[in-house]
This record gives structure tokens, C-alpha cells and sequence, in this order.
């Protein structure tokens, strides 16, 4: 029996050699590594994102290629987004650009991250129209695909607003990640206009990425900032309502490692980002499945609404969902599905999940290692194939 016959929970660890693209100092490499080591597995050979970023990378037929996130280094963030001071929000199409000309420059290995779905992943307009189109649940967008006229600035939005019937929208750029950028606007009747956003407008028109959550309510200062934010692409989903915590805003992120919801944290806030590095708490998990199931829905079904987003990119190990759930917990919708959206720190499997035992890398070592996880060969012309490995 040939490593692409194997069956499925067959193991073999012997010839298992990880490689990772990340930034070498960050917990996200040392966590990995540390679930990497558990497994009885050499230490993964990691491969710095500036290094990648200025000549590209090399990785050996039989390495197992992870890519990672590339955030939260001033020089990556400076050779990705053209600017030194890492706290600026502009610059993301440019970060997304350089990002995926990047990837394009990688050779060899066995990805588990295939280079095309990420180019989806880090455009919301086409991720929207994708997972629209499986007809998985998102909200609605009138910046959906990418044939949706592009929003170049604040009356755009406003038109938007009124002609889809948008009382309430967040604006979102389009590559951003990590709520940067982000604005719920909400109107009201006189024509009033209310952002909330994590944006700090500087007096000289800079934007610059704040742990603080604000409230705008001068129209023009909304305007400054969206129309600071378009040139690099903007994206518009109407503002769906949220179940409520302990009188918190809630939705869930949900790790979904090869096609199946491992992982689930509720994040609670008195704002609409919820966002645990903008002031977010975790929320209590067991009593979001029991107001699902109070309201007559099954958890099964929440999760496999995660699961379906999941599907729509195959070639992708691991991506997290970001799950909007409705006041009355009986309804769901997809926010967005994230590339790197497994750090969870501490964080261990859901019951019935196979990962009971492991936080989100451990279970992504165990997909590898059981001949479950999706895998990218690239190929000369970027093209790949689909297989397992035992």
C-alpha cells in the first residue's frame, strides 16, 4: 500500500518532517512546535517570513509546508505594507498584494495551506461570494464577487446604505484582519451617523490601529476615515443583530481542522467588535449550546454550519470561522472564515471532536499524521492536487 493509499487513521510518524513560515519569535511558531514535539516528531524547520518576503523559499519534496501568520513583526509588517510604523491601518492592499506575489514565490514541499484559497481567504468581497454561493449563511453584501462596483469612499457608502436598505452596516477593508480598519456605522433619523471602530484618526489624516474601542458621531471624521481606508479596498455586510451574553454581545469563533469543528471560544463584548485583543472576554461556551438548544436548534447543525463554510476551501487544513448568532440563538451566519484563525491559546478540543485532549495545533499535527488532512503539491504553474498522507 502505497503513503496515498493508506487509510484513513492509519499513523506513521517515522518520515514526518514539518516545516513553517512565521515569524520566528512569535507564540504561534513556539506553540506549534511544542504540538509538533509532542507528537514524537522532530522539531519543525521554520523558515522566517522576512526571509520568504525578500527571496523567496526553498522546502524539500517530503516536507510538510504550515504557512503562519505573518503579524505581528514591524519588519515583516514594513516589507509587506510599505510602511515603518506597524500601528498604521493603511497600507492592506498592498499587504495583500505582496503577500500573495509571496506565496507564488514558494517551491517544493506538501502545502497545507493551498496559495489560491488563501488569495479568497484575504479578499472578504470574493470570500462572501464563495461561501454565498455554497449557500452557506453570511450576511448580506452589496460588495459581494468580484464584479460588485468597488467603494471608493464615504458617499459611496452612504448610497450603499440607502439604496440596499443598510440602516446599519459594518464597513470592512477588504484584506484587513485582526478588526483593523473595521467601522460599524449605524444611521438614524435627522440624518445622524454613529462609527464604532477601533481607528484612531490622527489630526493630520493618519490612521493608526487603536486597543481602544471609540465612537464617532461627526459625519466628516467617519468620512475621513472611510475615505482613507478605500484606496486599498473596502467591503460592506449589513449589521445582523446579535445573541446577547450576560448582557454582552456574543458570536464564536470555530476552529475547523480537515472538515471538522474541533475548537470553539464565545467572545462577549458591550461593543460590536468583539475581538479578545479590542477588550472581548471569553464567554461560557456550555451555556451558548444550551440557549441553542432552549430555542428548539440543534449544536450539531451550528457547527456544521462552520463545517460547510470550512468546505469551501478543500486544500486549506485549517481555517476559523467566525459564527454571528441571532438574538434568540436559533439562527446563524458566517462572518468570516480566517486563514490563520487558530490561536487559541490553552484552549482544548470540543466533546465528540477527536481532539478532546489537544489545543488547535495538536490537532492539526494529528490530521497530518492520521491521513486526514488536506494537501497542496504546487506545481510549476501554481496548479496542485488534492491527496492524504499516512
Amino acid at each position: 500500500m502505497t503513503p496515498h493509499q493508506a487509510e484513513p487513521g492509519a499513523r506513521r510518524t517515522g518520515a514526518v518532517r514539518f516545516a513553517v513560515v512565521g515569524n520566528p519569535e512569535n507564540r504561534r511558531i513556539a506553540l506549534f512546535d511544542r504540538a509538533v514535539r509532542a507528537a514524537g516528531l522532530p522539531a519543525p524547520r521554520v523558515v522566517a517570513w522576512a526571509d520568504v518576503l525578500r527571496g523567496g523559499g526553498e522546502f524539500e519534496p517530503d516536507e510538510i509546508v504550515r504557512l503562519d501568520s505573518p503579524g505581528e513583526n514591524a519588519e515583516v509588517d514594513r516589507l509587506l505594507r510599505g510602511t515603518g510604523d506597524p500601528t498604521r491601518v493603511e497600507g492592506s492592499g498592498r499587504w495583500y498584494a505582496t503577500l500573495m506575489s509571496a506565496l507564488r514565490g514558494l517551491r517544493g514541499g506538501v502545502r497545507l495551506d493551498d496559495p489560491d484559497e488563501l488569495a479568497v481567504l484575504f479578499d472578504k468581497r470574493r470570500c462572501h461570494a464563495v461561501l454565498s454561493a455554497a449557500g452557506v449563511p453570511v450576511p448580506a453584501s452589496p460588495t459581494s464577487g468580484a464584479e460588485a462596483p468597488p467603494v471608493r469612499g464615504w458617499d459611496d457608502v452612504r448610497d450603499l446604505m440607502r439604496d440596499h436598505r443598510m440602516p446599519r452596516v459594518f464597513v470592512k477593508p477588504a484584506h484587513g484582519s485582526s478588526a483593523s480598519g473595521v467601522l460599524a456605522v449605524e444611521s438614524a433619523g435627522g440624518g445622524r451617523i454613529r462609527a464604532t471602530t477601533s481607528v484612531e484618526l490622527s489630526p493630520d489624516g493618519c490612521l493608526f490601529n487603536s486597543l481602544r474601542v471609540r465612537r464617532y458621531d461627526d459625519e466628516r471624521r467617519i468620512a475621513a476615515v472611510v475615505d482613507a481606508l478605500a484606496p486599498d479596498g473596502l467591503h460592506l455586510e449589513r449589521w445582523l443583530p446579535k445573541a446577547s451574553q450576560h448582557g454582552r454581545a456574543a458570536d464564536l469563533r470555530v476552529v475547523v481542522v480537515a472538515g471538522r469543528a474541533t475548537h470553539a471560544v464565545v467572545r462577549t463584548s458591550p461593543f460590536p467588535l468583539t475581538n479578545l485583543h479590542l477588550g472581548g472576554r471569553r464567554g461560557d461556551l456550555e451555556a451558548v449550546r444550551a440557549s441553542v438548544e432552549s430555542a428548539g436548534a440543534r449544536w450539531s447543525d451550528v457547527l456544521g454550519v462552520c463545517e460547510r463554510a470550512a468546505a469551501c476551501f478543500p486544500r486549506t487544513l485549517c481555517v476559523g470561522v467566525d459564527l454571528l448568532p441571532a438574538i434568540g440563538w436559533r439562527r446563524m451566519a458566517v462572518g468570516e472564515v480566517n486563514a490563520f484563525g487558530d490561536l487559541l491559546p490553552r484552549l482544548t478540543g470540543l466533546p465528540g471532536s477527536g481532539a478532546e485532549r489537544q489545543d488547535t495545533y495538536g490537532a492539526q499535527v494529528a490530521a497530518v499524521l492520521a491521513g486526514h488532512a488536506p494537501t497542496h503539491h504546487p506545481q510549476e504553474n501554481g496548479t496542485g492536487t488534492i491527496h492524504a498522507i499516512a
